[in-house]
């Protein structure tokens, strides 16, 4: 029987003898979702084999975030990692034990590149902070560095507002409310790289393809190589950024909740499918039917979403993605 108490931790780092950036590369935050692992695997054998040479600055890899996950070949081991991903001194669960191990790891690097995959059939694409701020929920300073390395990844699909939009359905989930509550409530919101934001470096997670999906191991290996090349890790022609032209970027604007647990889908959606200004999405228990308020696509529908927790979320074109400020 698999037990937390037989997990152990464990990083890797290659270290140039030129000065540069500090990366750290990840996979398996969530246990089922293996791409991220064996591409990291695929890089260090290479590394190892002399194939491949770390020139400059140093890469940290941690193939498996999530040991007890991985073990147990799901998405969490106690609870979702990727969410409350904070030091705690009095840790409550398995989870907690990785982020005092992972979270001053994050902090002793510049930037972090954390390797997903999703559950339905589409195209992968790459989560992107926020501009650059200086505001309260999720200030930051490196919004051009972090968009021009995202272009680099090998993906043409990219979506941003992630915290902003949790916090606003945090907010209208409880009103004015306490405001010491409301800062612990919107902490749920933080993951890997909120998390990696808040030490000064920046941070982007690729969803690589569906889990089962034999070409995500690739989709991750080429965002690996691309971004050692393109921070001159490694001694290789720089990656081209994808052209503005071919580019899909969508920002999440709302996020709707699941106000009675019999409130239904009307139809399976799967994040990115379109949806038409007035488009049925749902329907309520009592039979309000659910709309759409503009044109745009829906992104994380959860069919197993409880009463007051979020049921999806919807995103729309965004043609500022090159706006920093």
């Amino acid at each position: 029987m698999t037990s937390a108490r037989d997990m152990q931790f464990k990083s890797i780092n290659y270290t140039g003898l030129a000065k540069g950036p500090a990366v750290i590369i990840m996979g398996a935050v969530h246990g089922n979702e293996t791409c991220g692992t064996k591409a990291i695997h695929r890089v260090m054998e290479e590394l190892d084999s002399g194939a491949l040479r770390i020139v400059a600055g140093s890469v940290t890899f941690v193939p498996i975030v999530n040991p007890l996950a991985y073990a147990l070949n799901r998405r969490a081991g106690d609870r979702n990692l990727n969410r409350n991903l904070f030091p705690n001194g009095d840790p409550q669960d398995f989870e907690d034990q990785v982020a005092n191990w992972l979270c001053p790891l994050l902090a002793r690097h510049d930037v972090l590149l954390d390797l997903h995959s999703f559950n339905a059939q589409s195209q992968p694409f790459a989560m992107v902070g926020p501009r650059n701020n200086d505001g309260p929920l999720e200030p930051f300073k490196h919004a051009e560095k972090e968009r021009a390395l995202v272009r680099r990844l090998g993906v043409k699909r990219f979506v941003d507002g992630w915290l902003r939009t949790y916090g606003d359905g945090v907010v209208r989930r409880m009103g004015k409310g306490d405001a010491a509550q409301l800062q612990t409530v919107l902490r749920y919101g933080v993951g890997t790289t909120e998390y990696m934001r808040t030490t000064g470096g920046y941070a982007l997670t690729l969803e690589c393809g569906q889990h089962n999906d034999p070409q995500a191991p690739d989709v991750a290996y080429r965002a690996i190589m691309n971004t050692l090349a393109f921070l001159e890790l490694i001694d290789a022609p720089q990656p081209e950024p994808v052209p503005l032209d071919e580019m899909e970027t969508l920002s999440m604007v709302a996020v709707h909740d699941k106000l009675d647990a019999g409130d239904t889908f009307s139809r399976v959606w799967s994040s990115f499918d379109d949806v038409a200004k007035g488009e049925q999405i749902g329907v309520r228990a009592d039979g309000t039917p659910v709309t759409a308020d503009f044109d745009g696509k829906i992104l994380f529908p959860d069919v197993n979403a409880g009463a007051n927790q979020e049921w999806y979320y919807m995103t729309r074109r965004n043609p500022d993605f090159e706006r920093y400020e």
